[in-house]
């Protein structure tokens, strides 16, 4: 009789024990080389036909040797599809054998983790182009964009990518900053709620979320990209940090990327304060830091706090930064040279790969049997790459439509002189930059926009309808006719006369004006593309004022990655319709929003100026921020932050304040009716505002506190309740504490920030209360139908 005896497999493979116990015995296991190589990546390039990726040559960095480092093992592959654009099933396929070759390579058989930008969808050649995040904004609806996230994260795992480097939670201060687009708005409950539902979407599909920028990197100093940020603690505090407290406490997240920027000098990937102290001791968050690009050796080359590689690796360990990316720098030579000196402690090495190999063990990869097949190519027969070609599908019919419902629910309408919805003129002039440009829709972080110019023998991969091909679709029975008259950013003025005897032939202009999305300088939004002024870019305010010249009716459509300063068209244009990268079925939602296809439904993430030069200003700031009689320049915005119309028209009545008065732990209350006033279905988003007029330090003239959509149809009326926590008028006080005052205040109930429909004067009495991250954070919204 024979007895089969299960060959024993090391603690660290076998799921039978806890993960942190398998984690501590791998670590025990492993040489100080080993666990080097598990605290960097490297940025490689899947193979086109389906061969091992190669490693990126980046002009920051000299080409990495993967023989040499890989029998140490490997931390990360970056960027795999994002790099070069390849088949989706290829690219798998090529990342499948690289993973093999990683598993072979170190005597542990520990994969690596793939990351990928997905900051408008997965930044690869044939995904879905969805709206950047300031659409995401202007949608004032969290649960649409996690079912966003969850198909993105979806769509990643099957692929066999295991990190999105998303969402991004930057507050702006100053919309000159060229990385507006990327952000969710200028108000820090808006990013913290739509934010951490895009973590929990992307995070339900079993793919690592990474929080960006922590923190205060959109604060820098007159919105140039990387410059120092110079603002204080409670500002910190109460506008860059509370988003990333919000998400950190309600999205299960687990990871969190360090901001380029320093904050009263002390850099990002060196503030032990910030990365751990308030990050891990006080937050609790258990996951790990990754480096923004480059960012651990800018400690030496940029921030001068370091004096060698070796220094800015021992800082960035030390303040807790677990991962260097994109690719081996401080992390190889320098830092063993730097361990090797007794520089940098060998206990920051254990419990930076600690942090790593128990994200590796959530996701499966220290498991016994773990296999590199994703998905896509589980059971597929491998050995002939080319008939793979075509099979992984990106950008399906399902993604394409959450794609045009996030698209539709983004778009702003920001004017109506009862113009719209249109009914279908005769002749319609389409006029301006934005007309013809089938990549106006998309974002600096787009794969056709990112990777695309490096390779323009290439396709774009996805369908990019145009505004002037949305337009004729829309409208079959009109004529539609295109002059470009003047370009994105250039100085020519020579096809204005043209544009001008179109819009004069026409019935109705449509004026496509907006932004050009590139990186660092090659676009006039995005990355390293920061403003002068909000006028808008080039000359396109000239053929503005010219076409208003005309006298025929002007529809202004802004396809843009940050708002501008509209001139004359504020008061002079017939409608103004605002779109922020809608993506790639952002054209058909315009035209669906003109024609009255689509209910406009989007609210402004952030104001639109009304002046080009009157910067910064956020609606979020003190009295002093506001016009006054002892400065010449006007901040008022043109359009507030919580703009948007619609086609039917809304009711507010009928306020009862059923808690006026409230102790400083506990809770106010409030009602009003709702209703749709008009002969249309629609829907309104009901803005609560607190205002607190006087306070131990200054405080802003309002924030947002809270805010619910409700969908109504034409006559019908609802019953809004509102439970207001004592907790959501706390602030930082002097002390550095956060604070619950007693005193007189008021609930603004609003349709935006500068629309206040029913004001409630309330009270909270007791003594002053210190709160902490375990604060309440929302309020409570009850809607209730109202019969007859």
């Amino acid at each position: 009789m024979t007895v089969d005896i299960e060959p024993s497999i090391a603690i660290w493979n076998d799921p039978s024990y806890d993960l942190a116990t398998r984690v501590d015995a791998l670590v025990a296991a492993m040489t100080l080389p080993e666990k080097i190589a598990q605290l960097y990546g490297v940025w490689v390039g899947a193979s086109a036909d389906g061969g091992e990726v190669a490693p990126y040559q980046h002009e920051m960095e000299e080409v990495v040797d993967l023989d040499a480092l890989l029998p140490t093992g490997l931390g990360q592959l970056t960027r795999p599809f994002g790099t070069a654009p390849v088949d989706p099933a290829l690219g798998a396929l090529s990342l499948l054998r690289t993973q093999q070759r990683i598993v072979e390579a170190n005597r542990f058989g520990i994969p690596a983790l793939a990351h990928e930008e997905c900051l408008a969808g997965f930044a690869t050649w044939g995904a879905t182009a969805y709206p950047v995040p300031l659409s995401w904004g202007a949608t004032f609806d969290p649960e649409l964009i996690r079912r966003m996230a969850a198909a993105i994260g979806a769509d990643l795992r099957r692929v066999g990518v295991h990190q999105g480097l998303a969402p991004v939670l930057d507050v702006v201060r100053d919309a000159r900053w060229g990385r507006v687009e990327e952000t969710v708005g200028e108000d820090p409950y808006l990013v913290g709620t739509v934010a951490t539902a895009y973590v929990q979407g992307l995070e339900s599909a079993g793919v690592v979320a990474t929080l960006k920028h922590f923190a205060g990197y959109s604060a820098s100093r007159a919105a140039r990209n990387h410059a120092p940020v110079g603002m204080g603690p409670r500002e910190r505090a109460d506008v860059m940090l509370l988003p990333f407290e919000m998400a950190v406490r309600e999205s299960d997240v687990r990871s969190v990327m360090h901001a380029y920027t320093d904050t009263d000098g002390i850099p990002s990937a060196a503030d032990e304060q910030l990365l751990t102290g308030l990050l891990r001791d006080t937050w609790g968050f258990t996951g790990t830091v990754v480096a923004d690009y480059f960012g651990i050796a800018f400690l030496h080359a940029l921030h001068g706090v370091a004096g060698s590689w070796g220094e800015a690796a021992g800082a960035a360990l030390a303040a807790g930064v677990d991962v260097e990316l994109p690719t081996v720098k401080t992390f190889g030579e320098p830092l063993r040279a730097a361990l090797a000196a007794g520089d940098v402690p060998e206990a920051l090495i254990d419990r930076a790969v600690r942090r790593v190999l128990l994200q590796k063990g959530q996701l499966g990869l220290l498991d016994a049997g773990w296999s590199p097949v994703p998905p896509a190519l589980d059971g597929v027969d491998l050995s002939d790459p080319e008939t793979l070609r075509g099979r992984v599908d990106l950008d399906s019919p399902v993604n394409r439509a959450l794609a045009r419902q996030v698209a539709e629910e983004a778009v702003v309408l920001l004017r109506n002189e009862d113009i719209l919805p249109l009914a279908a003129p005769a002749r319609i002039a389409v006029i301006g930059p934005q007309a013809e440009n089938s990549t106006a829709v998309l974002g600096c972080y787009s794969f056709p926009l990112h990777v695309g110019p490096r390779h323009p023998q290439v396709p774009v991969g996805i369908e990019l309808p145009t505004l002037a091909q949305a337009l004729r679709a829309e409208f079959p029975s009109s004529t539609v006719v295109v002059e470009t008259g003047v370009s994105i950013d250039g100085p020519e003025t020579d096809g204005i006369a043209a544009a001008v005897r179109a819009a004069r032939g026409a019935d109705l202009v449509i004026a496509a004006l907006g932004d050009r999305a590139g990186l660092f300088g090659r676009g006039t939004s995005g990355e390293g593309c920061d403003a002068e002024s909000l006028a808008l870019p080039g000359v396109q305010g000239q053929l503005l004022d010219a076409l208003l010249d005309t006298g025929t009716p002007v529809v202004v459509t802004m396809i843009a990655g940050r708002p501008y300063a509209l001139g004359r068209a504020v008061d002079e244009a017939a409608a103004i319709v605002q779109s922020f990268f809608p993506g790639e079925e952002g054209t058909p939602a315009i035209a669906g929003v003109l024609s009255g296809r689509v209910e406009p439904r989007g609210r402004l993430p952030i104001s639109v100026p009304r002046r080009p030069y009157a910067q910064p200003g956020p609606y979020l700031t003190a009295r002093l921020g506001q016009v006054s009689d002892v400065s010449n320049l006007d901040p008022s915005p043109a359009y507030g932050f919580g703009h948007g119309l619609s086609y039917t028209r809304f009711d507010w009545s009928k306020l009862v304040v059923e808690r006026k008065v409230a102790q400083t732990d506990g809770e106010l209350a409030l009602s009003f009716t709702l209703r749709n006033a008009g002969d249309r279905w629609g829907s309104e988003v009901v803005q609560v505002y607190a205002h607190d007029p006087v306070a131990s330090v200054v405080q802003p003239v309002q924030r947002l506190i809270g805010y619910q959509r409700v969908s109504l149809e034409p006559g019908a009326s609802c019953r809004i309740a509102v439970t207001v926590p004592a907790d959501l008028f706390s602030f930082t006080g002097r002390d550095g504490r956060r604070v619950v005052e007693p005193g007189g205040l008021e609930l603004r109930l609003a349709a935006s920030s500068t629309d206040a429909r029913l004001v409630a004067p309330v009270e909270l009495r007791g003594p002053v209360r210190y709160v902490d991250h375990t604060r309440r954070m929302h309020p409570r919204f009850t809607v209730t139908p109202v019969e007859g």
